[in-house]
């Protein structure tokens, strides 16, 4: 198997539930960071060093929440099949097409 066909066949999705643990866990990280950045920067009176710490968080916030890890993929829907759709009558289609003759 080459490179294209495992990036093909890599799920790329999430449920609606990984979603909402994803924003969950995004939350968290960044609050998390900011809080210690606060107190660091605070403490020794640059406020550079909260940013950065701020900047930390993003990005380890982006390595745990934007790959589709397996976590987020644990509450699969089951879709419905879709129904058949039902064929016009000709008497139907007359009527339509009477209702577009008049409206033009």
């Amino acid at each position: 198997m080459n490179i294209v066909d495992r990036i093909k066949n890599y799920p790329t999705h999430m449920d609606f539930e990984g979603q909402k643990l994803a924003e969950k866990l995004f939350h968290i990280i960044i609050l998390a960071f900011g809080i210690v950045g606060f107190i660091w920067g605070y403490w020794i009176q640059q406020f550079g060093a909260t940013v950065l710490f701020l900047f930390a968080g993003f990005l380890v916030s982006c390595l745990v929440v934007l790959p589709p890890w397996p976590c987020f993929q644990r509450h699969s829907l089951d879709w419905q099949k879709p129904r058949p759709q039902k064929q016009l009558t000709d008497k139907k289609d007359e009527k339509a097409g009477k209702r577009k003759q008049k409206s033009s």
